[in-house]
């Protein structure tokens, strides 16, 4: 009877109902946790976000959960009278001393996280960050690697990225300059300029807008034409080589002697 008195009276003290509590109410807390990251992925998949930013809501839930965790533990440790002040002091001293170990690792990663939240840029996005351009290869949560024009890879570490500039959300036009020679037929020059419409409309990365300028300036014994056309930021120097390429076999084939060179490129806002 004695054995029978103490379990009752263990199960009606607050030693078994309050672990019991905090442990029920834990469980709620998570659930609910799940429950709102699981809907922000749904919703996430529905708009196409990618793989990364999934990463993300899976790492915040599992913050969440062992943070509930120690709580829980933490609060059932106070009911049967171990001193918790003390252990919290301990991992508080211990989470500054490993803070400042690793200041600049935990600063990459929240810069890092918060790119991919903001969706700044993505991998094959044609950016500008800080002074480096070029075309992202890789988005982590430490660092963001580009590769430029010339085909140099930049790492670039996550918390230092100051300006983000992404020449993906908009159109180039771009302009090619052909010197011709003063003594050359025009009317050649504008027909075939035109002839080559179709074939420059054809070329991956070029969006349309195809426009023959016409005849721009003149120097020394140079005149000079220029055509334009709309493309994709991250194809124009693909796309710049292609034409320069037709053209100059156009004027082989016309036979039409040219020193022939380009130059400029200008972007344009969506």
């Amino acid at each position: 009877m004695e054995i029978l008195e103490k379990i009752v009276e263990f199960i009606l003290s607050e030693k078994f109902y309050a672990p019991l509590l905090f442990i029920i109410i834990g469980m709620i807390i998570n659930v609910f946790v799940r429950l709102v990251i699981a809907k922000l992925s749904i919703k996430a998949n529905r708009f196409g976000i990618n793989k990364k930013r999934q990463t993300v809501f899976h790492l915040i839930y599992n913050f969440i959960k062992y943070m509930i965790i120690i709580i829980v533990f933490l609060l059932i440790l106070d009911v049967y009278g171990i001193n918790t002040s003390a252990l919290v002091a301990s991992l508080g001293v211990a989470s500054v001393i490993i803070g400042l170990a690793f200041q600049d690792t935990i600063k990459n990663m929240l810069a890092g996280i918060f790119i991919i939240l903001d969706d700044r840029y993505n991998v094959d996005d044609y950016v500008k960050i800080n002074e480096f351009v070029g075309v992202v290869l890789d988005l982590g949560l430490q660092t963001t690697k580009v590769k430029g024009d010339k085909g140099e890879i930049f790492t670039i570490s996550n918390s230092k990225i100051n300006t983000v500039i992404n020449y993906t959300e908009s159109d180039t036009i771009l302009i090619i300059e052909i010197p011709i020679q003063s003594s050359t037929d025009l009317n050649k020059i504008d027909n075939m300029l035109k002839k080559i419409e179709t074939i420059v409309l054809n070329i991956d990365g070029v969006l349309g807008n195809y426009k023959v300028l016409g005849l721009e300036s003149l120097k020394a014994n140079e005149l000079f034409y220029k055509i334009s056309v709309n493309c994709k930021s991250s194809d124009k120097f693909v796309v710049k080589r292609k034409i320069i390429r037709l053209i100059k076999d156009e004027f082989v084939k016309e036979n039409i002697d040219t020193p022939f060179n380009q130059k400029i490129t200008k972007n344009k806002g969506k």
